[in-house]
């Protein structure tokens, strides 16, 4: 019995011990002095998905892993960088998948097409409804 309760404990543990003590990264919170640069991080970091939270941007979340990228597009905007590159590399990092908004190419195709189809499928199916009422 102990050694189940051990094991239980053991497990609970876990998840409790995965977050990170150390502080957040200097620019997790703070704002770059220039508010020009800081403007154009916000804008970037609004459209780059979280990639723990994945349904938040990382200017959103709270996620450990989001601060430290806020503090890299901030320090990579305060280095001189343009959005476009930073945004480059992240992509090329971590694949399309980091950015609301992924390039038109073979790959994403289905995500830029399944709208235009669903609607399209829409129409036809209310053309078929409507058409069977009148009659």
């Amino acid at each position: 019995m102990r050694m189940l309760l051990l094991a239980a404990a053991l497990l609970l543990a876990g998840p409790a011990q995965a977050d990170s003590l150390l502080p957040p990264a200097e620019y997790s919170y703070t704002q770059l002095p220039d508010p020009k640069q800081e403007a154009q991080a916000v804008a970037l970091m609004e459209t780059l998905r979280c990639l723990v939270c994945q349904g938040q941007s990382i200017a959103d979340s709270d996620a450990e892993m989001a601060g430290d990228m806020r503090a890299m597009v901030r320090q990579r905007i305060a280095a001189g960088e343009t959005p476009e590159q930073i945004r480059a590399w992240l992509i090329e990092r971590y694949g399309n998948w980091v950015s609301y908004d992924p390039p038109l190419e073979p790959m994403t195709w289905p995500l830029w097409a399944a709208p235009i189809l669903l609607i399209v499928a829409g129409l036809f199916l209310a053309r078929g409804r409507f058409r069977r009422k009148k009659s």
